[in-house]
């Protein structure tokens, strides 16, 4: 929790700076409404471009969390730009890509562990397991948070129950049913997929589901939302369900 106070403490702190500088005052932060960050990288960090924008929606129609509309696009890069300037504002951002991803610069890889070391979070993820864009993604964050390892996170980590109960992991796919995730202290502050989760949640500009869900079609796709809500809940919540005061409820919602 110390982390996430330091976060908010510094997000307030460059809010009043940006209000000073702008004239222009805002309530709490520049937005009241939370959005996901996707981060802008030098490969295909785009391929999903409506997954964020329903997953959005969902959350907002499943939950008490007052969302955007449209997700915020990120940059790494401290070159003084709108996307430079909102990587702070967000706390669950994803990288996601499908094929190779040059490498960050150092100072785009201190600006992101700076992001999480103060209570963001960030979810890769990958379009499947064999995809050259997770090992690109493994690459970064090996250099990123050096001597830090991945884990599998077990079926009864907080993510699985952070809002709804859910069995394993699927996305578009169902290649690897459960996750990976990297500790900051006692939080993950990283979680790896690899089975499409954007995928799963992405529509063309009809309104039409683009791909359809591997094996378990429509079924598999609600499970893969529920997994989504799961990580916008823990990303703004943290590890509240944890608290063994939940357990009653949790079990009676699963008795339904």
């Amino acid at each position: 929790m110390l982390a996430r106070r330091r976060f908010l403490t510094s997000s307030v702190a460059s809010a009043c700076a940006f209000a000073l500088g702008s004239g222009s005052a805002r309530a709490i932060g520049p937005t009241s409404e939370l959005s996901i960050g996707v981060v802008r990288h030098g490969g295909q960090w785009d391929h999903r471009p409506e997954a964020l924008r329903r997953l959005l929606w969902e959350t907002g129609k499943r939950t008490s969390i007052n969302v955007a509309r449209e997700r915020t696009v990120v940059s790494l890069d401290d070159d003084g730009s709108d996307e430079a300037g909102a990587l702070f504002w967000q706390p669950l951002l994803f990288l996601t890509g499908e094929g190779p991803m040059p490498a960050w610069t150092p100072a785009a890889r201190a600006r992101l562990e700076r992001h999480l070391r103060y209570g963001g979070m960030l979810v890769v993820d990958a379009p499947s397991p064999s995809d050259p864009f997770l090992l690109d993604a493994a690459r970064e964050l090996d250099l990123m948070l050096p001597g830090l390892t991945r884990r599998r996170l077990p079926a009864d980590h907080v993510v699985m129950k952070s809002f709804f109960l859910i069995p394993r992991a699927e996305g578009r796919l169902r290649l690897d049913e459960t996750l990976e995730g990297i500790d900051l202290g006692n939080r993950t502050a990283v979680v790896v997929s690899k089975n499409d989760l954007l995928g799963a949640f992405e529509r063309d500009r009809f309104g039409t589901w683009r791909f359809e869900c591997e094996p378990d079609g429509d079924t598999q796709r609600e499970r893969a939302f529920r997994l989504g809500v799961n990580l916008m809940m823990l990303a703004t919540c943290l590890d509240y369900k944890e608290d063994q005061v939940h357990i009653p409820f949790i079990m009676k919602k699963k008795r339904r």
